[in-house]
């Protein structure tokens, strides 16, 4: 059965895991699923339609699954789905998509450090590091092993690729390749994920086409198209050189060079 302290308000028809702990103060409302191992902490509100998965971590005065902060907002049940494992800190907001039935996403072991913001209709991938006041809009695409340093702003409908990083206090305009490190206001792509690279377990040969990627991207000074060319035809078409040529051909607010 869960634990819930009480001074904490569930409201009825909440779907809450047996071994769940809700904290003192929690408020979690009728239409909210929390999974197997989840805690919260204590003064967490987890609002509207809103699933937290497994062994999640909320820390006090984190508000889950309130209202989109878009003004087009008609009503209905818009939600937010957090998946497993992921570690939520104090002060964190994760609001709720904006049209009946879409929902804000959070994947699986990502770590949503204090007062942190993810707007609605985001979608954050897994093993995700998000932290300290880094406040991203809505319709945002953050993907997997990302890592954005504290106080980044990022704008609405952009992207994020999978294991960039984002240095601290950068505003973030254009879509970040995967793999890159960048930085500034204007932000500016300032080398690649070596570090990142290793540490996911990514290939010599993989870090070796990223490496040379960047040079054709970023140091050859040409226009985006006929570098995204040379990389097709001057490099070994492995799986992470390929992610990368896909995310920039896709790109429709462009990339940060």
């Amino acid at each position: 059965m869960a634990k819930i302290h009480p001074t904490a308000i569930v409201e009825p028809g909440a779907q809450l895991a047996d071994d769940v702990i809700i904290g003192p103060y929690c408020t979690v409302s009728a239409e909210a699923v929390i999974g197997r191992g989840t805690e919260l902490i204590s003064h967490v509100v987890i609002a509207g339609n809103t699933t937290l998965g497994e062994e999640n971590r909320v820390s006090p005065f984190a508000v889950l699954g309130g209202r989109t902060q878009d003004l087009k907002f008609k009503g209905g049940s818009p939600g937010v789905k957090i998946g497993n494992k992921n570690t939520i800190r104090e002060y964190v907001t994760v609001n709720a998509a904006t049209n009946d039935g879409d929902y804000t996403v959070v994947g699986d072991q990502c770590l949503l450090m204090a007062y942190s913001h993810v707007a609605h209709c985001c979608r954050v991938g897994s093993q995700v590091i998000i932290a300290n006041g880094v406040q991203i809009a809505g319709h945002v695409t953050i993907e997997d092993q990302a890592t954005i340093e504290g106080m980044v702003g990022i704008v609405q409908f952009l992207r994020v690729g999978r294991m960039a990083f984002i240095g601290g206090l950068s505003k973030v305009s254009k879509d970040v390749p995967p793999f890159m490190i960048a930085h500034g206001d204007p932000i500016e792509v300032r080398g690649f994920n070596r570090v990142g690279m290793e540490r996911r377990g990514c290939s010599d040969a993989a870090r070796k086409a990223i490496k040379e990627a960047y040079r054709i991207l970023y140091r050859a000074e040409e226009p985006l198209q006929e570098a995204i060319t040379r990389l097709e035809k001057e490099l070994e078409p492995i799986d992470e050189l390929n992610e990368l040529i896909a995310f920039c051909r896709s790109a429709e607010k462009g990339i940060v060079r």
